[in-house]
């Protein structure tokens, strides 16, 4: 029993040995497998979506790896690629480890990256014009963006623009420069007139010609022609961003959108003188479109009063341009008429007591433009060869009086203007309204002013006529009762009569005129209810 124990001991230790002779040949004649020491996790295995891509003997090699497959997709560019893959790498710790070629990991690892693409975010530039925004992939279309706007308006190549950082915002937003291109062609040359756009300001005129001497010493030979300042009308920024391909947009469609007119309504006040015809000539809109876009102009004769809003459409393009142009002009002019007012007549009274002769001049003048449309002008030099003579004009300053529907309520049952009598005895010219009204309805006076007649005439049946301070007559017809006398003084608004079927009537209404030196006018032109 004692030799057995003993040779079975010696039996397990030469096992132990021949065991560890064969893991030390292992090593020396596998390369791929090494000694590792105790130390914790030695060995990385990288997963991607739940596939096995390879071993690595540490995590900083792993990431390595997984960072060059991912350039691999993304490549050099600037834009951001969305890979919505589930990358891991779990270490283990083992006595012999095995680990992979590093270039067919890559590989195996973008072949998973490229198939989990979602979505490639671009680098772009977003303009923003006020409240329109449009998306362009390089600064270098966003100017030329911006000056396709320009050169439609101060022509190809006379301005250009820059891009420049606004120091004032707290996050990177770019603001567009505007510059005038010298003779030389050499951008550090440039001496133009330099502004931010968007501020909606030019710059002093003096400024432009600071090197120059005062205006009433200079030649008409010595001004610089031509276009002198440009900017945008509107708010115009710039900032960096990405975003999907799908939403930028190229360059020439950009230019298309941002420079074509769109039709946009806007209100046009009516200034003295002004008529529908002279209000198209003025925005470019026929007078049919005119009285289409206005319920209250119902036809060219349609009367218009100075203070009127109206809506117009002018057609304007996402980016306005505006500039200054000097010009040289030469030929006729007109003095500003003088008025002289009179406090006893009414503003309607107007007399000229001098009638006007045009002058001669030479003139240097500053036309202000938005995109085509002149929005002022200013003479800065100006040599008067023949004076011009003024028109003097002496003008009431008196308000005149106002006129209200004579009645409340009613229905019109006969306008101004010509139709058919129905029965006889009737006109056919109507001088007058008719408002249909039940016998008994209270007739108020349509203005103060004296009552010039009360009582009964012919076909008027009882009437009423009123003279008013201004000399227009207002008559009342077809009464039932009278209230006032001939010679009474009445108020805009007393009660004078109550309405009936009296006279030439086909049925109960008030007839009511107005009349302007013993003529007939339609009162609705007049009347302000």
């Amino acid at each position: 029993m004692v030799l057995l124990s003993r040779f079975h001991k010696k039996c397990r230790v030469a096992y132990l040995r021949v065991g560890l002779l064969a893991i030390a040949l292992s090593a020396l004649f596998i390369p791929s497998l090494k000694m590792v020491k105790s130390v914790g996790n030695n060995i990385f295995t990288i997963y991607v979506n739940g596939n096995i891509i390879g071993k690595v003997e540490d995590e900083d090699t792993a990431d390595r790896l997984i960072s060059e497959a991912r350039r691999q997709i993304v490549g050099d560019n600037e834009d951001i690629v969305l890979i919505e893959a589930d990358c891991k790498v779990v270490g283990a710790e083992v006595l012999v480890a095995a680990t992979d070629e590093e270039d067919v990991m890559i590989a195996k690892l973008a072949k998973e990256f490229k198939s989990s693409v979602k979505e490639t975010m671009q680098h772009a530039y977003t303009v923003k014009i006020d409240d329109y925004m449009v998306n362009l992939s390089s600064a270098e279309q966003v100017t030329q963006l911006l000056d396709a706007s320009i050169s439609r308006y101060a022509g190809e190549g006379t301005f250009y623009t820059a891009l420049a950082n606004d120091g004032s915002r707290e996050l990177p937003v770019f603001i567009p420069k505007i510059y005038k291109n010298t003779s030389t062609g050499e951008e550090e040359n440039h001496k133009a007139t330099e502004y931010l756009d968007g501020d909606g300001i030019f710059q002093q005129f003096d400024e432009i010609f600071k090197d120059v001497k005062a205006s009433d010493e200079q030649g008409f030979d010595s001004f610089d022609y031509g276009i002198t300042n440009v900017s945008f009308a509107n708010s115009v920024e710039v900032v960096e961003s990405y975003l999907p391909s799908s939403q930028v947009k190229d360059i020439e469609s950009a230019i298309d959108e941002v420079t074509k007119d769109k039709e946009e309504k806007t209100i046009y006040e009516v200034k003295p003188g002004d008529t529908l015809s002279a209000i198209s000539g003025k925005t470019g809109i026929s007078v049919d479109d005119i009285i289409a876009m206005n319920e209250s102009i119902t036809s060219v004769n349609s009367t218009i009063r100075v203070g009127d809003e109206i809506t117009v459409t002018v057609p304007q393009p996402e980016l306005s341009v505006n500039r200054e142009e000097l010009v040289y002009y030469e030929g006729t002019y007109e003095a500003e008429t003088i008025y002289k007012y009179n406090d006893e007549w009414y503003t309607t009274t107007e007399v000229t007591l001098q009638d006007p002769s045009s002058g001669y001049h030479k003139a240097v003048q500053k036309l202000t433009y938005l995109n085509n449309d002149v929005v002022s002008t200013e003479v800065v030099k100006e040599e008067i060869v023949a004076e011009a003579i003024p028109r003097i004009v002496e003008k009431g300053t008196k308000i005149p009086p106002t006129y209200i529907k004579p009645i409340s309520g009613g229905r019109m049952t006969s306008g101004f203007g010509s139709r058919t009598a129905t029965i006889r005895g009737m006109t056919t010219y109507h001088g007058a309204i008719d408002w249909a009204t039940p016998v008994g309805t209270a007739v108020m006076a349509s203005c103060g002013g004296t009552v010039t007649h009360a009582g009964w005439m012919s076909s008027y049946g009882y009437c009423i006529f009123i003279k008013h301070p201004d000399g227009k007559e207002t008559r009342y017809a077809h009464l039932s009762k009278v209230l006032v006398s001939k010679g009474d003084y009445v108020s805009q608004g007393q009660k004078i009569a109550l309405s009936g079927n009296t006279g030439v009537s086909t049925g109960p209404h008030i007839h009511f005129e107005i009349r302007i030196n013993g003529k007939a006018v339609n009162p609705l032109n007049y009347l302000s209810y």
